[in-house]
């Protein structure tokens, strides 16, 4: 089908909005999970989204909910926890074992259509409603809000914890705070590329950025446009490739990662750069 077909139908429209609106998120936050050493943390979050998606499915037919309800729980504990971050991976571990095991046992009980089931790993993006759009829009924009005003406190905290402490910046309740605007955005991503292949789009790009500036604004900016390039580049090439047979997420995790490699083979004399 051609391109521009596509994009005039809703569903198409639709995914596309979803596929901008996530990279947006993931490009702004991505720089602060790599600066707090939080890639793990992601990747549980993304992995209870996927248990809570199952309970949603099975009770309300309604995976997003159930994917926000499941990465909010787990960021709630770690929140309520105050583990440290030595002790962070282990505990998320714990927590991610136990979470994958139910979640995989609250899916043995639904007895729908198999794509409603595999769409929570893999992703759906052409399956975005408009409800659901809304929806992504409203978290979008409020985690957008909440950004702006935490931006220069939760820099500071990220590259000097100590200093920021002793100045008196109120470290539990950033923390706290960014994990939840985190645990909104790996479900926002999760709609597109599946609870799976989330770090594609929360770390992939802004590692790509961090090799080429250490400006904290160049190093978000870039972080943002390497995570629409891989989005959208995605949405149009499964467009593209063999009339949308190949998932879009296999797509933008591709897109992503040749970016990666490319700023590691051709940015290193950048890496410097201030």
């Amino acid at each position: 089908m051609d391109i521009f077909l596509y994009l005039s139908q809703p569903f198409a429209q639709n995914a596309l909005l979803a596929a901008i609106l996530v990279a947006i998120m993931c490009g702004i936050l991505g720089p602060f999970v790599i600066m707090r050493n939080m890639a793990f943390a992601v990747h549980g979050t993304s992995e209870l989204a996927f248990t809570g998606a199952a309970a949603g499915l099975i009770v309300a037919n309604n995976p997003l909910a159930g994917a926000l309800m499941g990465s909010l729980i787990l960021a709630g504990i770690i929140g309520a926890l105050g583990v440290k971050e030595k002790e962070r991976d282990s505990t998320i571990g714990v927590i991610l074992a136990f979470g994958l095991g139910l979640g995989v046992l609250i899916l043995s009980f639904y007895h729908g259509f198999a794509s409603e089931a595999t769409n929570i790993l893999f992703g759906n993006i052409f399956g975005v409603s408009t409800n659901q759009l809304i929806l992504l829009l409203i978290i979008g924009i409020s985690s957008i809000i909440i950004m702006t005003f935490l931006y220069r406190p939760l820099l500071f905290a990220s590259v000097d914890p100590d200093v920021a402490e002793a100045r008196g910046v109120p470290m539990r309740l950033l923390g706290i705070v960014f994990l939840l605007v985190l645990a909104f955005t790996i479900t926002e991503a999760a709609q597109i590329v599946g609870t799976l292949l989330v770090l594609s789009l929360a770390i992939t790009p802004a590692a790509a950025a961090q090799r080429l500036s250490a400006r904290p604004l160049v190093v978000t900016s870039l972080s943002v446009l390497f995570a629409l390039i891989s989005s959208v580049g995605g949405l149009f090439a499964s467009m593209i490739i063999d009339n949308g047979t190949i998932k879009t997420s296999v797509c933008i995790t591709s897109i992503s990662f040749i970016i990666y490699l490319l700023v590691r083979i051709f940015g290193r004399s950048n890496s410097n750069l201030k």
